[in-house]
């Protein structure tokens, strides 16, 4: 089971392999990760432009919110 960290202050996405064990993905500048056919898709701002950078399975993945 993978394992999304979203921290809403630091606008950060984390995906780890599973509960504290190897990270697969690092993204900064992160505006929402939202629910999507299925997916939690995380939408990265890129010189005032949003570009969604990365969609991992909701049915594989825990999804927590820090603040």
């Amino acid at each position: 089971m993978q394992e999304l960290i979203f921290n809403t202050t630091e606008k950060t996405v984390k995906l780890f392999e599973s509960h504290n064990s190897t990270q697969l993905f690092y993204y900064n500048n992160i505006s929402t990760v939202r629910v999507v056919d299925g997916f939690y898709e995380s939408i990265q701002v890129i010189e005032n432009s949003k570009y969604p950078i990365l969609r991992v399975p909701i049915c594989n993945t825990n999804m927590i919110i820090e603040k």
